[in-house]
């Protein structure tokens, strides 16, 4: 049987709720020909269907107050399912507001309680008895629970048959806070970052040249109309430059971060991710052969602005208020940056062990290759809206990582002893 379901947005002083309702319940509990077609729907019934919803939706605080509702935008959908045909559903979006709140973000201190309630809903129930209405909680910031995740089950709303009557749906939620809202984000900072693979690889293949030297300048003046990646440059000279690059990608990242998740930046995700592909080729062409050499800050920076477009849509999306706004985008960048961070630590100091020996040239062309063939995939995929079996490839290496950093290392302190051997005097 087509069920009802309510998802919860939990804020401090608000609850915004998403209601899902089949139309052929509907049409039966309220009688209009709503699941005849949903073409038009919300044109034709909009104010009688908001009406209706609010007349059939009552949270009561304990003390016996009833909140305000409003319902909002009105969306009907249709979709092919194998088991029914064609089921029609309509999603309303709807606002609680506890007593003691004039209107969101002004609420008396002290009266406003959005974590303990009575739900008296029964849309579609009161007339089709064996009707069901699920009732989730699908984000509450200050518990840490965010929209990313499944929805976490309340109860249920049905018929009590023994005293026919529909019960209402008691709501306790349990207690959260400020920090446990910022834990949550910095944990999803890292989790995004790790899953990242795209963000990670433009920024590893962008280093992989930062320890050399570039042949064919002297200073700031160039030798010949030629560059290519001469010896490894020292570890001061390494350090510096990598620290460079890395500040530079947070600072370009973090800036778009916060103007993305404010709604003052804004552009549509495929050209985002394209582009992210776009930075993963030049950085990989770039490690090949130097393209812009000296200026791999800039470039990390300005690449940054766009990977920091892709971040701030995680946030936007979870359509929080002004301070919990503030306190996630500073956890979620903070968890980008341990992550980022961490994978930096655990890889760098062999590449810098490497670019030391004959064999880095090997390591750092064939990086760039098998990075620059991922980045064509993706943009090919990107472009398309289509998978391909190499974007596919890339993703079932990356889950063996671990592995290849082993072997890195593993490769790093082989040859390196070897070198190290050789340079030994022998003993006659």
């Amino acid at each position: 049987m087509p069920n009802s379901g309510v998802l919860l947005n939990v804020h401090a002083d608000r609850i915004d709720a998403e209601l899902q309702i089949p139309l052929v319940e509907l049409q039966l509990a309220w009688g209009h020909a709503v699941n005849d077609s949903s073409a038009g729907l919300v044109a034709r019934l909009g104010p009688q269907l908001r009406d209706y919803l609010r007349s059939h939706i009552r949270p009561q605080s304990p003390d016996g107050r009833f909140w305000t509702v409003s319902v909002g935008e009105l969306v009907a959908h249709e979709t092919q399912n194998p088991i029914v045909g064609v089921y029609r559903e309509l999603t309303a979006q709807v606002q609680m507001i506890p007593p003691g709140v004039d209107s969101p973000g002004e609420s008396t201190p002290g009266e406003a309680d959005v974590r303990q309630f009575t739900f008296y809903y029964d849309a579609v129930l009161h007339q089709v008895r064996t009707h069901k209405i699920l009732v989730s909680v699908r984000q509450d910031w200050e518990r840490g629970q965010l929209a990313e995740a499944a929805p976490v089950q309340v109860g249920e709303i049905s018929l009590d048959i023994v005293n026919d009557r529909v019960l209402p749906l008691p709501v306790n939620l349990a207690s959260g806070s400020s920090w446990m809202g910022f834990v949550s984000m910095v944990r999803l900072g890292t989790q995004h970052i790790a899953e990242g693979t795209d963000h990670l690889l433009f920024l590893l293949v962008l280093l992989l040249p930062a320890p050399l030297l570039v042949t064919g300048q002297s200073g700031s003046r160039r030798r010949t109309g030629r560059f290519g990646w001469g010896n490894f440059g020292g570890s001061r000279y390494s350090l510096r430059r990598l620290l460079l690059i890395v500040t530079a990608f947070t600072v370009g990242h973090s800036l778009t971060l916060l103007l993305g998740s404010l709604g003052w930046v804004r552009l549509p995700g495929q050209p985002v991710e394209i582009l992210i592909a776009v930075s993963i080729l030049v950085s990989a062409m770039h490690a090949v052969r130097p393209l812009f050499p000296g200026r791999e800050t800039w470039v990390a920076a300005g690449f940054g602005l766009i990977h920091g477009l892709a971040f701030a849509g995680t946030l936007a999306n979870l359509n929080l208020d002004a301070g919990p706004m503030a306190l996630s985008i500073l956890g979620f960048n903070l968890g980008i940056e341990m992550m980022q961070l961490l994978v930096i630590a655990l890889i760098i100091p062999w590449l810098m062990l490497l670019s030391r020996t004959p064999v880095y040239a090997y390591v750092r062309v064939g990086g760039a290759v098998l990075a620059g063939v991922a980045a064509m995939a993706w943009i090919v995929e990107r472009v398309t809206g289509q998978p391909n079996g190499l974007t596919q490839g890339v993703e079932l290496v990356v889950g063996y990582a671990p592995y290849a950093l082993v072997g890195l290392a593993g490769l790093a302190l082989y040859i390196t002893w070897r070198l190290r051997r050789s340079k030994q005097p022998s003993a006659s």
